[in-house]
């Protein structure tokens, strides 16, 4: 596997395209000996005139030599064995040289493969040109030496880079095999950097998605953030839907789209469309916010469904409704307590948000999560034209001084009034009086 070498006239990376403790770790691994490039998607970011957000190192010095160079690393991972170097929180990520899984490296402490061929862990270590073997795309394959700043392209990457292909390195089946999570990594490179999945890197998704169920769901968390908050959610979840990736990661909402109800998946490309603008103005984007859009149509239709067969109120449907869809979620996807607690009080707020008399509306407005609910109720008006006049009152009323608020308020009370919405009120509870004695 002989790389295209480009000198360094032949390449537009420069070195103040590249962090500061990046560079530091480059530097003192070069001093120390060892060889040390950039690697993967910095580089290949930097080629395509991208500024990338991390930056990994790779070298022939093993994790417990990287630690003996930095007091300021600590070693991660047991299925693939990481130095972190720190720099408050900044992380540089230092990887030594994967090799390949040869016959004496039985021990399982070095390697171990699942029945599916699922890799467990991975720490055998070897050169440079069996680590670009061991990478998933050939545009990864890219590594920029610090030593004489040249960049080492394997397996046709920088080929495959002008070209804008993404190709798999190896047989696609057994590299999925191994790791089901490039499935997911094809199609958010894809849709972030415009490329397009090579015919034979595409042709076993399908077949192989089910695949994502042995995946650990903590881990698939944060495959969905990379997948859904990078920017270009809208495309990914069109990608993720065409190549049968959707449902193993959420197949609550997939289950509800199945029946042919497409005003869901609308809904999710609504909310991912404001996720994508709200990133693109460098705005604060939550997942629970992101998790409450694409487990709304399973909780409704549930919601619906226990109060007309199992004769519940609303309320106690919709809270029996939520627990259910997020347990269930939660063995695909994990969502850590902190967002769930969230997605939980955006979707009880839509119905809150429908009281608006009296003090409540003021009340409501000093809800913590007050706003997520309301950007959402306004997600929910563009498709249902019976939720606009509820929007637009919110608007009015968050806009509104404190006297025209009390006046909405009236307002809305009178207007209930008419309608016969006024609660009975009830009679104050008279106390029973006390039996003199004779």
């Amino acid at each position: 596997m002989q790389p295209v070498v480009l000198t360094r006239d032949q390449h537009g990376i420069s070195r103040r395209q590249i962090s500061e403790n990046a560079l530091k770790v480059l530097y003192r691994l070069n001093k120390g000996g060892y060889e040390a490039y950039l690697v993967g998607g910095g580089v290949r970011d930097l080629l395509l005139g991208r500024q990338p957000k991390d930056f990994d190192v790779a070298t022939n010095a093993t994790p417990e030599q990287i630690k003996g160079l930095f007091s300021n690393c600590r070693l991660v991972g047991r299925r693939f064995r990481l130095a972190h170097v720190l720099f408050g929180r900044d992380v540089i990520e230092v990887a030594t040289f994967r090799g390949h899984h040869h016959s004496v490296n039985n021990s399982k402490h070095l390697s171990s493969q699942s029945k599916e061929g699922m890799l467990l862990r991975d720490n055998v270590y070897g050169t440079i040109e069996e680590d670009a073997e061991r990478r998933d795309f050939t545009v990864n394959a890219l590594y920029y030496n610090i030593a004489d700043f040249t960049v080492h392209g394997f397996a046709g990457g920088l080929k495959d880079l002008e070209a804008r292909r993404l190709e798999l390195i190896g047989d696609p089946e057994t590299r999925y095999r191994e790791d089901p999570v490039r499935m997911l990594r094809a199609v958010r490179f894809s849709a972030k950097l415009g490329l397009s999945i090579s015919p034979r890197t595409e042709a076993p998704i399908k077949e192989l998605a089910p695949l994502l169920a042995d995946i650990p769901p903590a881990r698939l968390f944060e495959e969905t953030l990379k997948l859904l908050l990078a920017g270009q959610g809208v495309e990914t979840y069109r990608q993720l839907q065409h190549y049968g990736l959707f449902a193993p990661l959420f197949p609550e909402a997939a289950e509800v789209m199945g029946r042919g109800n497409n005003r869901y998946g609308r809904f999710i490309e609504l909310a991912l469309a404001n996720t994508d603008d709200r990133i693109a103005q460098d705005l604060r984007v939550t997942p629970a916010f992101l998790y409450a859009a694409l487990l709304w149509g399973p909780v409704e239709t549930r919601t619906q469904e226990f109060v007309n067969e199992g004769g519940l109120g609303y309320h106690d449907a919709f809270m029996l409704a939520a627990d259910e869809v997020i347990g269930r979620q939660v063995k695909s996807v994990a969502i850590p307590r902190r967002f769930s607690t969230v997605v939980r009080d955006i979707w009880q707020l839509q119905d809150r948000l429908t009281k608006r008399a009296g003090k409540r509306p003021f009340r409501l407005l000093e809800h913590p999560k007050f706003r997520a609910g309301y950007d959402f109720l306004l997600l929910r008006a563009e498709l249902d034209p019976r939720l606009k006049e509820l929007a637009e009152w919110w608007t009015e009323f968050q806009q509104a001084n404190p006297v025209d608020r009390q006046q909405l308020s009236r307002n809305n009370q009178r207007d209930n009034d008419e309608r016969g919405e006024r609660k009975p009120r009830k009679r104050p509870r008279r106390r029973p009086r006390r039996r003199k004695e004779s």
